[in-house]
């Protein structure tokens, strides 16, 4: 069954190069949803079901941080891994995210063996 993946970005280039990388790592059948920030992404995980979250931080009307307290609030919502890409280094900022239950950080520019590593730990294929 191909996995549902939900794309949270305000930039559709960014949105864009997200999807074509979990394509490269073997995702080419996962069914991509995708939205402009973390409040249609609430609106997303009301509807449909999903298997993992990829989420920009600095987005505006709910950003990532915002987006991950709210998915991990919800008892429905809790176990789906959320991950963190961006292009920010702030080590007391990703700890607290990781506190925060993030299932991983990654850098902007996507780099693909990471991407690999964080879809293998957190959905446990390829």
């Amino acid at each position: 069954m191909p996995k549902r993946i939900l794309i949270v970005d305000d930039s559709a280039t960014a949105r864009s190069i997200i999807k074509r990388s979990l394509e490269i790592c073997g995702f080419d059948d996962a069914e991509v949803l995708e939205s402009g920030n973390g409040n249609e992404a609430m609106n997303v995980l009301k509807h449909e079901d999903v298997d993992i979250v990829f989420t920009d931080i600095n987005m505006p009307y709910m950003n990532g941080e915002q987006l991950l307290k709210r998915i991990k609030s919800s008892p429905k919502l809790f176990d789906i891994p959320v991950v963190i890409i961006t292009g920010m280094n702030n080590p007391a900022r990703e700890k607290k995210l990781i506190a925060k239950h993030a299932a991983a950080l990654l850098p902007k520019p996507l780099a693909l063996p990471d991407l690999r590593k964080v879809l293998e730990d957190n959905l446990h294929v390829i």
